[in-house]
């Protein structure tokens, strides 16, 4: 095992890094990611909780005038007998109905991550910080939007 592998692996690390995302400012996050999505998306408010696994956004899209806000709670990474890592969401909602419907097509499942090997040291690292107990449970069939949501769509159309 590689100096980088055991290092990754330390819980010393896993602490202090959870620390340190812990004492980031969010105003630096929120900057880092206005930078990163400029001409695409504008960040008024971004929490999270790695800890309590919560997560708020408020982001208006390039162009739009109101802001979509999204609440995540309950969110981990978790491992199978194989090595192979699944990101689930508990818990999503927005003030947006078409977006409560997306979230519907992924709340409650487990979604594969695909490997990539000459990162896996680092996906390994990240899964530990958020790993969770709860069991893997496969995708379902993707349901039907709501009334709201196809009314919404039918008079766009």
């Amino acid at each position: 095992m590689s100096l980088k592998s055991r290092l990754l692996k330390s819980s010393l690390l896993q602490g202090f890094v959870k620390l340190a995302i812990k004492l980031t400012p969010k105003k630096l996050v929120k900057s880092v990611a206005n930078v990163v999505l400029k001409g695409i998306a504008e960040f008024s408010e971004i929490t999270y909780d790695l800890d309590a696994r919560t997560a708020y956004v408020n982001v208006t899209l390039y162009g739009e005038k109101e802001p979509i806000e999204v609440a995540l709670d309950g969110f981990e990474i978790q491992d199978d007998d194989d090595n192979k890592y699944k990101f689930i969401l508990h818990k999503a909602e927005s003030n947006k109905p078409w977006m409560n419907n997306i979230l519907l097509r992924i709340v409650g499942k487990a979604w594969d991550i695909p490997p990539v090997p000459q990162y896996q040291d680092e996906v390994d690292f990240v899964a530990s910080l958020i790993k969770g107990e709860s069991p893997v449970k496969e995708p379902e069939a993707i349901p039907e939007p709501d009334a709201d949501t196809m009314e919404q769509a039918t008079k766009l159309a």
